[in-house]
Formats: C-alpha cells, structure tokens, sequence
C-alpha cells in the first residue's frame, strides 16, 4: 500500500531536534527569549480575570501583571519604571492607580501612564510620558485570554481556523474542574507526545477502546497506508459512545448549533502552540495550558468547562466528567517523564521521526522557524 500524495504523512523520516533542546538551559533561553516572547500566550480564561482584581502571571519568563478597572482590562510588565521594582508582589484589589510599594511611583490603570513620583521630586530633565509602564498586547478569544510581548505582534494562529469552534458557546462556559500537576520533563516532550498516536496502543488502553482508530497508531484515517480521499468518513468514537465521558453518554445537554458532522466526530482538537490545546466535545469543551518551569519541568493545567445548566444539574459531579480525559492525561505525563529520563542519556544525540510523525515535524519546523526569527 503506498501514501497517498493528500496523506499527511512525512514522504521521509527527518532528524528530531539535538539533545541539547530537551536538557539545555542556553537552549531554554533562546526559547524565551523568542517563541514566548513573541507568540501569544495564554494565560487563562477571561473570568479568572474579574473587574476590580489585579492578578499576577508570567509569559515566557516575564513576570506580568493583568489590571481588571473600571471596564479597562490592559496587562503590563511587572516591573516598576523607576529601578526596576517587583510592582505587585501579589494578587489583590484594583483601583485606579497602580503603586509601587517601594517608593510609591503611581501609573493609570487605564492606560499605564505615570502619575506621581511619591516622595521624589523629578528635575526638568525627567520625561514623565516615557516612564509609563510597559504594555503587553492581549486578545480575548473563545474565553480564553492570551497575551503577547512582542513590540509589534502578530496574528493569532492555530493548526486549525480560529473559526472552526464557533459553534460551540465557549465564552459562556464555566470552570467546572482544574487540575494543576508539574511534570518532570521538558516542554516540547509534552507537545511531542500529544501531537502522535504511535505511543497510544501502548500507552492508552482506555482511549483506545474509546477511540479504536487511535489503537492502529494514527491519529486520522488519512495517515493510513491506502488511504484515498473517497473513503467515507466513520464516527470517531466507539458504537454509543458520543462524548469524552466515563460511559461515553452527553454530561449534560448537546450544544445546540453543532453540525452533523461536528456530533458525529466527537471531539474537535485546536493547537496554539506554544501553550494551550483545546478539545470541544458535544457536551462540554475542555483544554491544557503548557508552561516551562525549567529544561527539565513542566506545569500543566487542565480545566473543563460546561454550560452553567449542566453544573446546576442534581447530583453533576464535573470531576466525575474529567476523570476520563485525566486518566489518559496521567499516562501522558508518566510517558513524557519516560522519554525525558531517557534524552538525559548524553549516547542520545538525536532521533528519527516516522512518517506518522508528522506533527511532530511541523512543531520542530514551527519552533526553529521562530527561534531564528522568521516567525
């Protein structure tokens, strides 16, 4: 059997990146100084976000500051103008002014311009509108708010349209369940191992009694061998299953809005590297956001979120909901922790990826283009 030229999969097995990605801190740097420097980050929903609250976050390795006032959500470096003092050591209240506890320099929430110096009295030579504090862009999208400290952005991207989950009602879903758990492993061995399915027969017995496809090691139809386009298109997941839940039943009411073939898919994946990946279900839409902590470790935060009418159901337990989705998530981690263990080896100097791999491919393609500046 042979690919088909539509087939995703890689026509060759090419290099996978050096050893060095996975281990080095140099490496790490260049990758804060560029990809999180430069792409849009996500950093949560809107609603944990509310009016009236400055919270604390971090993009890349910049300590940043969210400010909710008066109707105006801006986000600024964490770092005072005037010798460089941590702003807000931690989350509280918002009012109109943002002050430094050290000498009591004041900024606009509103637009971060500086309004007082506190006891210091500044000579004709000091520009006050150049002090101001320096601003990160953000976008509100689907709930989700990313941010980015490029001076000029670009885009917001994802591996699929943006538009391809505008019939799910994401904005208005709520928080019903986070798990936080740090991982001992680099960033991009995370992503690697989320972008192919090679590892799921192994790996994933439940998923793949879910979804049997992901038992063939493929994560589509198109990556198998004889594949061609006229082939009709089967439901993704097993006969009665229709939605990531313990017994595959809807949690709750099915979107209304969703298309054919939106329900008979059963989950529907966007990737935005380099922090977040979001799965819409029938019934309730969830998402992983990805931070490095060091070369070797990795926060992750997963969070699933439902319609306010599922969660006032009786007796709905949304932790019951997510325990499918955590189950393949820990097998995740555990095998990530695997292959970290294993890059450590200083006889690995790099791999070969396999036509399957093809995500991996664009991921690497992806971060090297973005590293050298190309974006």
């Amino acid at each position: 059997m042979d690919r088909h030229p539509l087939s995703p999969r890689l026509a060759h097995c090419p290099e996978s990146l050096p050893r060095e990605a996975y281990v080095s801190p140099d490496w790490l740097a260049r990758e804060m100084q560029t990809v999180f420097a430069q792409q849009w980050v996500c950093v949560g929903r809107l609603a944990d976000f509310p009016e009236g609250t400055l919270r604390r976050v971090t993009v890349g390795r910049a300590p940043v500051i969210v400010s909710h006032a008066a109707g105006a959500l801006r986000a600024y470096h964490n770092v005072c103008r005037h010798r460089g003092a941590e702003l807000c050591p931690a989350d509280r209240a918002a009012g109109k002014l943002i002050t430094c506890p050290y000498h009591a320099w004041s900024y606009r929430a509103s637009d971060g311009s500086l309004v007082a110096t506190g006891l210091a009295k500044p000579t004709d030579d000091f520009d006050r509108s150049s002090h101001g504090l320096l601003p990160l862009a953000h976008r509100v999208w689907n709930g989700f708010l990313f941010l980015n400290a490029a001076a000029e952005p670009g885009p917001m991207k994802a591996d699929v349209p943006l538009t391809t989950f505008d019939n799910w009602p994401m904005a208005s879903l709520v928080t019903g369940h986070r798990s936080v758990k740090e991982l001992d492993c680099n960033w991009k061995v995370f992503w690697e191992n989320y972008s192919e399915c090679l590892h799921c027969p192994g790996i994933h017995p439940e998923l793949c009694d879910m979804v049997p496809l992901y038992g063939k090691g493929i994560m589509g139809p198109s990556e198998a061998l004889g594949w061609t386009p006229d082939q009709p298109e089967e439901p993704n997941l097993r006969p009665g299953a229709e939605s990531w839940t313990p017994d595959g039943k809807p949690c709750g009411p099915v979107f209304e809005g969703l298309t054919t073939d939106e329900r008979r898919r059963g989950y529907t994946f966007g990737t935005l590297w380099p922090s977040i990946y979001v799965v819409a279900h029938v019934d309730y839409v969830r998402a992983v956001r990805i931070e490095p902590l060091s070369p070797e470790r990795t926060r992750l935060t997963a969070e699933w979120y439902f319609p306010q009418a599922t969660l006032d159901q009786p007796g709905f337990d949304a932790a019951e909901v997510a325990g499918f989705a955590k189950v393949v998530l820990a097998q995740d981690g555990a095998a990530a922790e695997m292959n970290q263990r294993g890059l450590r080896s200083p006889a690995f100097l790099a791999g070969r990826l396999m036509p399957e791999e093809y995500e991996i491919s664009r991921f690497h393609q992806w971060l090297r283009r973005n590293m050298e500046g190309a974006g």
